[in-house]
């Protein structure tokens, strides 16, 4: 099942432009005007769209379990204001790398600084979430006790 929202709100259209969404807004996407107190509940929905959280056991250490929360955009202006708001909010850096397609640029967190962001990315227990998402989350920090973070 499938579901689609269409706004016909002029005003409202003018709105996301305002604040940097734009049409077709994949590679042309910037900065957005955020205030800060909303930034990780925007930050939770780019992870829901256009993010990935990645976990597996690494072969190389019997007893290490890895996990990357992952942020994805085909706008490398977008992706750099993405990195440089976090570190500004989080203190955390990320990895940012370009895709083997060279399509799209990827924004990395790996566990350490993935348990910092994540629970102010899922700051309240009743936030609006992908449950599939939020759910395979939870149970990669249950892996390592840390079930309860979020």
């Amino acid at each position: 099942k499938v579901f689609r929202i269409q706004f016909g709100d002029v005003n409202f259209y003018r709105f996301l432009l305002r604040v940097g969404l734009t049409e077709n807004k994949s590679k042309t996407l910037g900065k957005l005007e955020i205030p800060n107190q909303y930034f990780f509940d925007f930050l939770r929905g780019h992870l829901d769209g256009d993010g990935t959280f990645h976990s597996y056991w690494d072969p190389r250490w019997k007893s290490s379990f890895m996990f990357y929360t992952i942020f994805i955009s085909a706008s490398k202006e977008h992706i750099n204001w993405l990195q440089k708001k976090i570190f500004e909010l989080a203190k955390i850096r990320g990895h940012l790398t370009k895709a083997r397609n060279n399509s799209c640029y990827n924004l990395r967190y790996a566990k350490r600084e993935s348990l910092t962001l994540l629970p102010k990315i899922y700051n309240k227990k009743e936030c609006v979430r992908l449950s599939r998402k939020y759910l395979k989350i939870k149970r990669a920090l249950a892996i390592i006790g840390e079930g309860n973070l979020i």
